[in-house]
């Protein structure tokens, strides 16, 4: 990553939100449901699942809470009714989580009630280290009391996560293990890209040793052909591949083709700036192109 990235990366509030819409849109299915059922319906055509995200985790009042529960209602809807082999994606703080907890803890338990019902699944997502510790108690309780459609998401940059894995271990948790995007100081979460990355692997391994269901959200192609290795000889239910809606599509295809499985993630929704904003900024080699575009706006004027 140049330093010109870098400084880029910290400019990108200021860029125009047309421009940032256009670079962003091969990795958003759309703002409406059914962008996103179209979406899915297109992946599951090419053999890969998909798991779907409302976008909206920037709330500030209950009604917009139970609103973002609302469109996920809708979605488990669609996935039965249009047979699509799909699950959903839920960010906490979209449902409450740093506005009312018990707010928060009523509506995803329906969620995730309403997801059996339907015979699908619900993945909680993992944000900033400040969302931790409540998301794996309220991970917890929908597990101990008795409802084994759910899983969790856990980070490999934090220090803590070795120890998590260790504290989650007796209920065999179905983890989607990413290597984590939020910016966190280095008191708690490593920071170098070979760090991180062997932390990945040596939470890949400790879940894998536990049992769990795996599902390997990364697009470092080291990260993911030391998982082809650790994985091999284990049948299709005890791991997957996940990837980010229109990034590393071909890889995807590839790793369908040697038949494994895959899943997409596909965001939709409205409130797809501050989303942008945050893949953009987790990806600074691309605000390269977001400043070839806001130059291109500007030269078009003259």
């Amino acid at each position: 990553m140049g330093l010109l990235d870098r400084a880029l990366v910290r400019v990108l509030p200021a860029v125009p939100r047309s421009v940032v819409r256009r670079v962003s849109a091969p990795y958003i299915a759309g703002p409406t449901l059914d962008d996103a059922r179209r979406t899915v319906s297109a992946l599951n055509a090419e053999g890969k699942r998909a798991t779907v995200d409302v976008l909206g985790e920037e709330i500030t009042r209950h009604e917009e809470a139970r609103a973002i529960a609302d469109a996920y209602r809708a979605v488990l809807a669609a996935i039965e009714s249009d047979r699509l082999d799909a699950n959903v994606s839920v960010k906490l703080t979209g449902i409450g989580l740093k506005l009312d907890l018990g707010l928060c803890r009523e509506l995803l338990e329906s969620l995730v009630r309403e997801a059996r019902a339907r015979g699908t699944f619900v993945r909680i997502d993992m944000e900033d280290a400040t969302c931790v510790d409540d998301t794996l108690a309220l991970y917890r309780g929908l597990r101990e009391g008795g409802l084994d459609n759910v899983g969790i998401v856990l980070q490999a940059y934090l220090k803590r996560t070795l120890a998590d894995i260790g504290d989650l271990r007796d209920l065999r948790p179905s983890v989607r293990l990413c290597k984590g995007i939020y910016v966190e100081p280095a008191s708690i979460a490593f920071q170098e890209d070979d760090v991180v990355r062997r932390s990945y692997l040596a939470c890949l391994e400790a879940l894998l040793d536990a049992g769990c269901r795996v599902a390997v959200a990364t697009h470092d192609e080291h990260l993911i052909g030391e998982t082809l290795r650790r994985v091999a000889g284990l049948g299709p239910d005890a791991y997957e591949f996940q990837m980010l809606l229109g990034v590393r599509p071909g890889r995807a295809t590839e790793l369908v083709a040697g038949g494994h499985r895959v899943r997409v993630y596909v965001p939709f929704g409205r409130r797809w700036y501050e989303y942008s904003l945050r893949r953009l900024q987790e990806n600074p080699r691309m605000a390269g192109m977001i400043a070839k575009a806001t130059v291109g706006r500007i030269a078009g004027r003259g």
